[in-house]
């Protein structure tokens, strides 16, 4: 069983990562808040949902997947907030901050993914080679 998910601190990093994520986004424009915003808050909340999700599951196998599902949210994210940058949408060094946020939580991840994998037999591995 893996840790509870509210003692992992990737989880708390991405917890306070939607909450600033919602915080910017209600700046956006109305003709946004269905649009782009709405997108990036999903993007925002799935990454600890996933991490939340995984840690609930029973083996370090399907723990991994999730933390690959929660990276690939972070991606999105970043993706996100590249463009709404480029099309002039929140306060720059806000974006700017939260990018960085997001950078900082996908290094997590990767940290903690790598971690995990280390404790799964090779015949399980949900990766053959990286």
């Amino acid at each position: 069983m893996m840790k509870n998910h509210k003692d992992l601190e990737v989880w708390k990093e991405a917890v306070e990562l939607a909450v600033t994520c919602y915080d910017i986004t209600k700046a956006f424009p109305q003709v946004e808040q269905f649009g782009l915003a709405s997108q990036m808050r999903r993007a925002a909340i799935s990454i600890g949902s996933n991490i939340a999700e995984g840690a609930a599951r029973a083996g370090s196998k399907e723990f991994v997947q999730f933390l690959y599902i929660s990276l690939g949210s972070a991606s999105e994210l970043d993706t996100q907030i590249e463009i709404a940058k480029k099309i002039g949408l929140g306060n720059i060094s806000e974006m700017e901050a939260l990018q960085l946020k997001v950078n900082g939580v996908s290094r997590m991840l990767q940290g903690l993914i790598r971690s995990v994998k280390t404790r799964i037999p090779k015949s399980q591995s949900p990766i053959t080679s990286h």
